[in-house]
Parts: C-alpha cells; sequence; structure tokens
C-alpha cells in the first residue's frame, strides 16, 4: 500500500507499506475522522450493526497496528490478519509488485505475521472502539494440523473480535487452497464452528474455482451454519494485464478483478439461495461500484487495494457517493437494495 504516491511510490512496494501503517498507526490515536456517520448506511449482517457497509479487507493492517486509523479513515468494518499461531517471516522478497497501468497489485507474501497473540495483546491494549473489528485466521505454512491451526486461531481470536473469518483462500501457502474442497473443508467447519462460541464465524473463498467447488462450499457453509462468505480472495488468474510485473507470481488484486469478483458474487447468492450473508471483495473502488455489488446480493464490501491507487480519503468519497445513491434510488437504508438486481 502507498497512499501518497510522488513519494511512497519511488520506494519498494512493502518499504512502502510498512511506512503507511506506521503513520496510519501513529494519525489513529489523535487524527479526526475523514467521514460522519450516516444513519441511511447503517446495517446489521451476521448479527452484528455496522456502522456502513464499507469494510477494509484482511492483508492490509496484518498485525493490527493501525486499527484505529482505518476507523478514522471511514470504515465500518477493519478486518486484521492473516493471523497465525506462531509468528513466520513468510516468503522471501521481493513480494508484493505495483501493477500501475492495470491498478493492480500481485502478491505472494505467504502469510507473513507477528503471530496471533502479539496481535490480539494491541487489539486488548484498546484499538478497534470504533467500528466492526474482524480477526482473519489462518495456519501455519509447517503445520502439522492446520485444523488444529484454525481451531486455535478460532478459539483465541473470537475473544476480542466481532467477527472471525477463516482464510483458506490464500494462493501463497502451498495446499491451503486444498482445504477448500470435501471431507477436508467440512471436517474443518465443523471444528472450527464447534470453537467459535457466540462470536460469528466467516469464510474466504477464492475466486478460482469452477461450478461444482461453489455448490460444494455453499452446502458446507450452510450445513455449518457459517455466518457469511467473503468472496473473494486473490485470484491467480491474469486477466489481460499490460503492466511490467504481470508475469509475476503470487495473487492478482484490484481493478482487474471486476468482472470476476461480479461473477462469483452471482454465483454464491444463486449457490446459497442468498441464505448466507455475502460480503464482495475485489476491484471495490468507488460508490457505484460498491453499489453495484450491494444490488447483486453483497451484504458488505471490502477494499484493499484501490487504496493505493485512490489514497486515503476513498473510504469517506465511497461512503458519500453510496448515500447519494440510496437517496436518488429511494432507498432507506443499505438493507433496502440488498439483492435488488438478483431477485
Amino acid at each position: 500500500m502507498a497512499f501518497y504516491h510522488p513519494i511512497l511510490f519511488r520506494l519498494d512496494a512493502e518499504r512502502a507499506h510498512t511506512l503507511t501503517i506506521a503513520a496510519l498507526g501513529a494519525w489513529g490515536k489523535a487524527g479526526a475522522p475523514l467521514a460522519p456517520s450516516v444513519p441511511r448506511l447503517a446495517t446489521t449482517v451476521a448479527g452484528i450493526a455496522f456502522p456502513n457497509p464499507v469494510g477494509l479487507a484482511a492483508g492490509v493492517d496484518k498485525d493490527g497496528r493501525a486499527i484505529d486509523g482505518f476507523f478514522r479513515l471511514g470504515f465500518g468494518s477493519v478486518e486484521i490478519g492473516t493471523l497465525t499461531p506462531v509468528p513466520q517471516p513468510g516468503n522471501p522478497k521481493p513480494r508484493i509488485f505495483r501493477l500501475p497501468e492495470d491498478r493492480a497489485i500481485i502478491n505472494r507474501l505467504g502469510f507473513n505475521n507477528g503471530g496471533l497473540d502479539a496481535a490480539l495483546d494491541r487489539v486488548e491494549s484498546g484499538a478497534g472502539g470504533e467500528g466492526v473489528l474482524g480477526i482473519n485466521v489462518g495456519a501455519n505454512k509447517d503445520a502439522a494440523d492446520r485444523t488444529a491451526d484454525y481451531v486455535h486461531g478460532v478459539t483465541r481470536a473470537a475473544r476480542h473480535a466481532n467477527y472471525v473469518t477463516i482464510n483458506i483462500s490464500s494462493p501463497n501457502t502451498p495446499g491451503l487452497r486444498d482445504l477448500q474442497h470435501g471431507a477436508a473443508l467440512r471436517d474443518l467447519l465443523a471444528a472450527c464452528t464447534a470453537a467459535k462460541g457466540d462470536t460469528p464465524i466467516f469464510l474466504k473463498v477464492a475466486p478460482d474455482l469452477d461450478p461444482a467447488d461453489i455448490d460444494d462450499i455453499a452446502r458446507a457453509a450452510l450445513d455449518n451454519r457459517i455466518d457469511a462468505l467473503i468472496v473473494n480472495n486473490t485470484t491467480i488468474s491474469r486477466p489481460g494485464l499490460r503492466s511490467a510485473n504481470a508475469k509475476e507470481t503470487g495473487g492478482l488484486s484490484g481493478a482487474p478483478l471486476v468482472p470476476l469478483a461480479r461473477q462469483r458474487l452471482s454465483d454464491f447468492r444463486k449457490a446459497t439461495g442468498a441464505a448466507i450473508p455475502l460480503i464482495s471483495v475485489g476491484g471495490v473502488d468507488s460508490g457505484a461500484e460498491a453499489y453495484a455489488r450491494l444490488r447483486a446480493g453483497a451484504s458488505l464490501v471490502q477494499l484493499y487495494t484501490a487504496l493505493v491507487y485512490e489514497g486515503p480519503g476513498l473510504p469517506a468519497r465511497i461512503l458519500r457517493e453510496l448515500d447519494a445513491l440510496l437517496t436518488r434510488d429511494g432507498f432507506a437504508t443499505v438493507a433496502d437494495a440488498v439483492g435488488v438486481d438478483a431477485r
């Protein structure tokens, strides 16, 4: 991430990201909120009251160092992580690549994080009081029992979060996406839902799925009473990219994902029969795009890559635009608009 293009875009992408998180962490302790509260934008999803439907996706603030800063930008929810039981360095650098001509990013970070306990200590110290806090958990790369890692993560994080997300969809941990299929998925979800207590649990899925996979995931989520699906993570596909870094390996995020993200939202809406709230991720960069996702069936949206190219004012701008669009079309609340184009 890099909010101030002329300076930070001259730096290595990961170095720029680290500096941005540090700056937001400091600003969050005293900075004035950039977006006012708008009652029309408040919504309840999975029994959780969200101030607005625009959330920060996991992967931005992995270790929970700038939670309050992101809330002050206007996000209604902030999802930290992915966090693993044991700290791990992730994949070798360089591992984040900007694709400016495509308004995209490729990353192959590999769940780099300082560990679950350290992040939860930060949360417990008082961060995250201005909105909904999600904690995204994963398994260590060398885990002997990945399900046990997820159960540990859910058990620990559920005490501190408004919701916990099970991330089995990163393309950067070998074999992780295998947990999206068949008995492995069902066993994982059953174990995690048993460990969550009263805290809602969300499942984050990949966009690179065939119809049978989508149906299987939808059925497993319904059977195990998953509270919401986050659709979706980064993609390993490379749809018509122009930038010099287009051939780098890893997960692609940003504007090129829009068609795929819209399609997967529609697919999961149909596969679940609209029985599970959906959170749409991938290429959301404006109020118009957020509104389109809501009308297509998303209860919430999340973003990440657009911040790199649009800057810190983006969440507040999306909220203003979204409010205007709801007013234009006569919707009293966000919830009234959800799924109107999919019914």
